[in-house]
């Protein structure tokens, strides 16, 4: 694998690719060719073979890819040191339910804390995890590794809360609230979520569908 240098789209495709590729290993697939890669993720085997060499590229010419090695080589992509440690930001419903898809249904990933600065859930448990008071989140990073902060706060809250995420030397923000972190600290890198235009635009597909498939 060569140092890795990819555009934003190709890097988006890569969980893609990890997933359907776990899921070929898990059923006993050990060999997948560039085509049959192209049909899962609905794109095209040259699109599939680009893809790869912006890393190197993964196969044999005329042998396809070894779903072990596949798997294996894009892991490490993906997550290339330790574990990534994050704490989370909000218990309200919505970060119930992140924390919940956090320590059961991904990898990688490490949730170590979770705050809130409603003095009716400090103290109390989600996932087992003690929720503390938002007031330390800057010690609390100091004094741990911390990677990444996932922001499950209303938009009003987060604006208030950027100055402080800044403080916790943190780079990292999975971010679920609708203000630009990156306002405040142009090094930070953020993954916005936006669910609301998500749905929208799904909405808009659905009632112009006749549109898009011109």
């Amino acid at each position: 694998m060569s140092n890795p240098k990819a555009s934003l789209p190709v890097i988006r495709r890569l969980p893609r690719y990890f997933r359907y590729i776990t899921e070929l290993r898990d059923s006993g697939k050990t060999r997948v060719s560039s085509s049959q890669l192209a049909a899962i993720m609905g794109s095209t085997p040259s699109q599939v073979r680009q893809d790869f060499n912006c890393f190197g590229g993964f196969g044999q010419q005329g042998i396809g890819y070894s779903v072990e090695l596949l798997h294996d080589e894009i892991e490490q992509l993906l997550f290339p040191n330790d574990n990534i440690n994050a704490i989370l930001v909000g218990a309200g419903s919505l970060g119930a339910t992140i924390a919940n898809f956090v320590l059961t249904d991904t990898e990688g990933v490490n949730l170590t804390a979770i705050f809130d600065n409603n003095i009716n859930l400090v103290g109390k448990t989600l996932n087992n995890i003690k929720i503390l008071n938002a007031d330390t989140i800057v010690e609390y990073c100091h004094q741990n590794k911390v990677d990444l902060i996932i922001a499950c706060i209303p938009k009003s809250a987060a604006e208030k809360f950027a100055p402080v995420l800044v403080q916790t030397g943190v780079k990292g923000v999975w971010n679920f609230t609708h203000f630009d972190f990156s306002i405040y600290d142009k090094s930070l890198v953020v993954e916005n979520v936006h669910l609301r235009d998500s749905l929208m635009a799904l909405s808009y597909r659905i009632n112009h569908k006749d549109i898009e498939e011109e």
